[in-house]
């Protein structure tokens, strides 16, 4: 996919992909998503496909443990599949993957169009991985007043 620019990819792809999904709502106004993988906001635009671009960010749940994988493409390596993304795991707590995701898509230059994005992923992601509390829970203690005869 190197020799093909990202544009043309794009005006290919945009109406008619195996990962579009067309929502429709009031009248004939229609929404346009995208399932593809590395498009943060899952909407279908050229800003944030997956496919089009070049530099792209993901972020997705690790797996049973409570970590999230940080996953970027690399620009050198767009002719060779199994060597194209560079996945980091991130198991430290939400400010300090916050500072870490920053620092990855903003701070190096990488993609600082889609840090709020990023970010945002991050605390779904993150609000997702958090498991309530199971066990018995517990009744109310106060008295009940019960209505009767006297």
């Amino acid at each position: 996919m190197a020799t093909v620019p990202g544009q043309l990819i794009w005006e290919i792809v945009k109406k008619n992909n195996c990962f579009l999904v067309k929502q429709f709502g009031n009248g004939t106004a229609g929404v346009r998503f995208s399932k593809e993988p590395n498009n943060l906001y899952n909407l279908n635009s050229y800003k944030h496909s997956g496919l089009a671009n070049r530099k792209t960010v993901s972020i997705q749940p690790g797996g049973k443990d409570l970590s999230v994988v940080l996953a970027t493409t690399k620009t050198k390596k767009q002719n060779k599949p199994a060597r194209l993304v560079h996945k980091s795991v991130m198991r430290k707590e939400f400010p300090r993957m916050a500072k870490a995701v920053e620092n990855q898509v903003a701070n190096n230059y990488y993609r600082p169009d889609l840090k709020k994005a990023a970010l945002a992923r991050l605390g779904a992601v993150n609000r997702s991985l958090k498991v309530a509390k199971s066990g018995v829970k517990k009744r109310n203690r106060q008295a009940v007043k019960i209505s009767g005869r006297k």
